[in-house]
């Protein structure tokens, strides 16, 4: 569980596949609300905060 609104991160550290299950709930499931501070697929936001 993480909480709204807390800044989090996930790494593998191991040589192991890493399999993530994402489970949300809630009235609203979309993922336009992300907000990504750094991301090595280039992902990140490139917005002003």
């Amino acid at each position: 569980y993480i909480p709204l609104g807390v800044t989090h991160g996930l790494e593998n550290a191991t040589n192991e596949p890493l399999e993530i299950i994402e489970v949300q709930s809630g009235a609203y499931l979309g993922e336009d609300d992300i907000v990504r501070f750094e991301d090595v697929y280039g992902r990140a936001n490139n917005k002003d905060k």
